[in-house]
């Protein structure tokens, strides 16, 4: 069989570069959220590590959408409608900008402290 020069030479570069990332994935410190599933604290997931942070993240989700359908679901059908998404949006916003601007206002009175 012959392989065509530039398809050897592809191969070639491709091997380094696919084991690379493969090291680097596995060297990669696990994220605040994951450390808390590392039973073990040796800084990896194993598979039963691996299938608590799902199964937390699965009724976190659950958790996270029945708590929107008590708050939002004004009509009681199960879901959504574009109206109670839009409610929705605009409480997100308005958390998130008050949250902004008492972090602004904390930074503020951090640095009048500080003359």
């Amino acid at each position: 069989m012959i392989i065509a020069p530039g398809l050897l030479a592809l191969a070639m570069l491709a091997a380094p570069a696919s084991a690379r990332a493969e090291e680097a994935k596995k060297e990669k410190p696990l994220t605040k959220n994951q450390q808390l599933y590392d039973a073990d604290k040796d800084g990896k997931l194993n598979d039963e590590e691996k299938a608590a942070a799902k199964e937390a993240a699965k009724a976190k989700a659950k958790h996270t959408r029945e708590e929107n359908l008590a708050k939002y679901d004004a009509n009681h059908d199960g879901k959504l409608d574009a109206d109670e998404k839009a409610r929705k949006q605009a409480d997100e916003e308005a958390a998130k900008a008050a949250a902004k601007a008492e972090r602004e206002a904390k930074k503020v009175a951090k640095e009048d402290a500080n003359r």
